[in-house]
């Protein structure tokens, strides 16, 4: 009987201390909350939080190839990057699903930071590794690299009073490499999870403790607070975006996925000619946000209906919005379904509960 072995990651006993609720997640030990989801959530919308989100995958990929083999990969246009930008993009598969979304910084002149889902870490690298015919250098850093996220409209305030770099500079999807915590050479990046502004840090796992406490302690004023995953989850749904494993996955194409911006046909890519003739031939589904009119909380897997009570999709990601105070969810439909405004019924143990689809984000930071 094979066992599977759960990492730590570098803070594990600092979360502890701070009286995390630990659970076991993508082959990780990791924070899920501290306080409650509501607090943590408010808080990243309000003021500042940190998360430890040191299980993502980190893989550098540098040489005169590089960006061709990133190009193979790759659905969107990494030709486009200079040094510094960051860019969202997927992994296609050969079958029109989607191996991984991951994030692709340019580094260097000829290098580039390759982040993936925790959970696809072995999945993705192999996936790279067996389409690297050019030798392309590859290295997998993820189990020396911690990163942390600094999020919410206060995370400016906090985090320049540790750093000379001004972090002004560091625009959307765009990074930068600086001291700050008095550690050198940490990437810092502003692309977000949580619709609420912010910065990534990635850091080697030696100086993880000592970057954490820098934040924590420079963020006193603002009353910081540490945020687990299960906050992560409400943020990024209340923005609606996609969550690998549940709105997207080996099985669904990045057209459907509503990913036809990350899908660039000015590059041939793996499966490109299939996602293209997709494309112009039409989608069957398509995966849309709604919101619930009547009461209700949407779980993934659940039935959506028509009002006769067929069934015409099934909710990916869904739960009750902190800030709405309402449900809220993300699901594919059949296309005829997917117009924003269209009634549309969760089926809810026994009972259909009639919700309505809506333009996304369901959260708007005004």
């Amino acid at each position: 009987m094979e066992t599977t072995t759960i990492k730590s990651i570098p803070l594990q006993a600092t979360h502890e201390a701070l009286g995390a609720k630990m659970v076991p997640f993508a082959g990780y030990l990791m924070p899920l909350k501290y306080s409650s989801v509501t607090e943590e959530h408010k808080a990243v919308r309000n003021g500042v939080g940190i998360f430890d989100v040191s299980h993502m995958g980190e893989f550098f990929l540098s040489g005169p190839k590089a960006l061709d083999l990133i190009q193979k990969v790759t659905s969107n246009d990494a030709s486009k990057l200079k040094i510094g930008d960051a860019q969202y993009s997927c992994l296609p598969n050969d079958q029109g699903g989607i191996v991984d979304d991951l994030i692709v910084y340019r580094t260097g002149q000829e290098e580039y930071l390759l982040v993936v889902n925790a959970s696809n870490i072995k999945k993705d690298w192999n996936w790279i590794k067996s389409h690297n015919t050019d030798q392309v250098w590859m290295e997998d850093v993820s189990e020396n690299a911690a990163l942390f996220a600094v999020q919410g409209p206060l995370a400016t305030q906090v985090l320049q009073k540790i750093t000379d770099f001004d972090l002004s500079t560091i625009s959307y999807y765009k990074a930068a490499i600086c001291t700050i915590g008095g550690v050198h050479q940490v990437i810092v990046s502003a692309t977000g999870y949580t619709g609420s502004g912010g910065f990534e840090l990635y850091v080697p796992n030696q100086d993880a403790v000592q970057l954490w406490d820098a934040v924590m302690e420079a963020g006193q004023a603002e009353n910081i607070q540490p945020i687990g995953l299960g906050a992560r989850d409400t943020l990024r749904l209340e923005m609606g975006y996609c969550l690998y494993g549940n709105d997207i996955d080996d099985t669904t194409s990045p057209l459907e996925a509503g990913l036809g911006w990350i899908t660039k046909f000015t590059h041939p890519f793996i499966n490109s000619e299939a996602l293209a003739a997709q494309k112009k031939e039409g989608i069957t589904k398509k995966l849309v946000g709604f919101k619930m009119i009547e009461r209700g909380i949407p779980r993934h897997d659940y039935a959506l209906c028509d009002e006769a009570g067929a069934v015409i999709g099934k909710v990916t990601s869904g739960g009750q919005s902190p800030m709405l105070e309402k449900g809220i969810g993300l699901g594919y439909v059949q296309k005829a379904f997917a117009k924003v405004g269209t009634e549309i019924w969760v089926q809810i143990r026994k009972k259909r509960v009639k919700g309505v689809v809506v333009k996304l984000p369901f959260y708007k930071n005004i």
